[in-house]
């Protein structure tokens, strides 16, 4: 019974979210992920509510199925500790400015030259060899430059943020499975390579999938932004007590649909009879719709919608999601005990593999900062005295005292 990824050993040099979103993916598909960490910690250890130093709530998020080991790349020891750990490893994954990490000797040339199997995977803000490469980038950042505040501008009338960093988790499931298929190309082969990221150039695709629209052609034949998503009434419908979130879709279902509600003339109407007269007339079938709605109460037209086999669902705050009745039915949320931290509720990976049997994909808690450096480096084969070296200098530690050190 085993995971895809099982027997896979991954050094993760990432922090934030991006990165290691990235790397406890690929945890949650098998592998070991080892978590390497500057003396002061990654900074998500200090983000949002704690019950003790360095184990804050979106540190917590993102980290399960890793272990912590400390070390200082100003170091000299620590950077040949880190080579010694190379050697053995699949993937080497950072999201460390590129220029930053060759002045330190861990460029992708130097990585894959000393270990030819590895898998280096470099999360950039841009593609390096345009104008924009070794550029510092968060997730506001790219939203911005990618598109995505303008469509927001689009609906609400000024430049606005997603409310989730939607680049950051965008990109990191991009970087999962490129590392996976990375590594599939190297079983095939033999041989590991570099593997880029890049968040703008991500985000600029994901949101031109749909939004490139008439610009798809060379002439244009349309404007840019698709309009289905755009219009003014794409939202969730008011009901007797609430809202509701309907998308009928084929001609039978809008069929079904205006003669439920009492408006069967609708269905031969030429703005309203085929997917391309729906598409040119969106908003106005999207307010004739919601218009048809307000009698009902959100539960009625549950009932309705399940009846006709109409997709639908009620509008679910994030608290409501908690007390899900498929998502506590299917175990979603995970209620553990944390050696350090004490009760904890994590959310369950969402995918599941039939030959890992009833394993559950959790096989680490989230670890306390340095937790395990000692028992990494040795497996990396250093001494109990060349450890204890490092420890020492302060070139490693395991963790014990002040996580509250200033950001990398």
């Amino acid at each position: 019974m085993t995971f895809p990824l099982d027997g896979f050993r991954v050094l993760d040099l990432s922090s934030v979210v991006l990165g290691p979103l990235a790397t406890q993916v690929l945890g949650d598909l098998g592998a070991e992920v080892i978590k390497i960490e500057s003396p002061e910690g990654d900074t998500t250890r200090r983000t949002g509510p704690q019950r003790s130093p360095g184990m804050a709530a979106l540190f917590m998020g993102v980290n399960r199925n890793k272990r912590s080991a400390v070390l200082d790349l100003k170091q000299e020891a620590a950077r040949e500790a880190l080579w010694r750990l190379i050697d053995g490893a699949d993937v080497f994954l950072h999201s460390i400015r590129p220029q930053k990490l060759a002045r330190l000797g861990f460029d992708h040339e130097s990585v894959c030259d000393r270990n030819p199997r590895i898998v280096y995977a470099g999360l950039h803000g841009y593609r390096t060899d345009g104008p924009y490469g070794g550029q510092p980038a968060y997730d506001d950042v790219i939203q911005g430059r990618s598109g995505s505040a303008d469509l927001m501008a689009r609906l609400v009338g000024e430049p606005r943020y997603m409310p989730t960093i939607m680049a950051d988790k965008t990109c990191a499931l991009v970087a999962a499975y490129s590392v996976v298929a990375a590594l599939l190309a190297r079983e095939r082969t033999g041989r590991g390579q570099f593997v880029e990221i890049p968040m703008f150039e991500t985000m600029a695709a994901f949101n031109l999938t749909e939004h490139i629209y008439g610009r798809a052609f060379d002439p244009a034949v349309a404007e840019m932004g698709y309009p289905r998503v755009l219009v003014p009434w794409r939202r969730p419908y008011p009901t007797a007590d609430g809202y509701i979130c309907m998308l009928a879709y084929t001609d039978e279902q809008w069929r079904r649909f205006w003669r439920e509600v009492g408006r069967p003339e609708l269905i031969d109407d030429p703005r309203f009879d085929s997917l391309q007269s729906r598409s040119d007339n969106i908003d106005e079938v999207y307010r004739t719709a919601g218009e048809c709605l307000g009698e009902r109460t959100s539960a009625e037209w549950e009932r309705v919608f399940e009846r006709l086999e109409i997709p639908a669902a009620p509008v679910v705050t994030l608290e409501g999601l908690m007390e899900d009745p498929h998502l506590e039915s299917v175990g979603f949320f995970r209620r553990l005990s944390h050696p350090g931290e004490g009760g904890i509720v994590l959310t369950d990976p969402p995918v599941r593999f039939s030959g890992a049997g009833d394993d559950d994909g959790i096989r680490r808690l989230q670890p306390r900062f340095g937790e395990h450096s000692a028992e990494v480096l040795a497996e990396a084969g250093l001494g109990e005295d060349e450890i204890a070296a490092l420890f020492a200098a302060g070139a490693s530690h395991d963790g014990r005292g002040d996580t509250e050190g200033e950001e990398r």
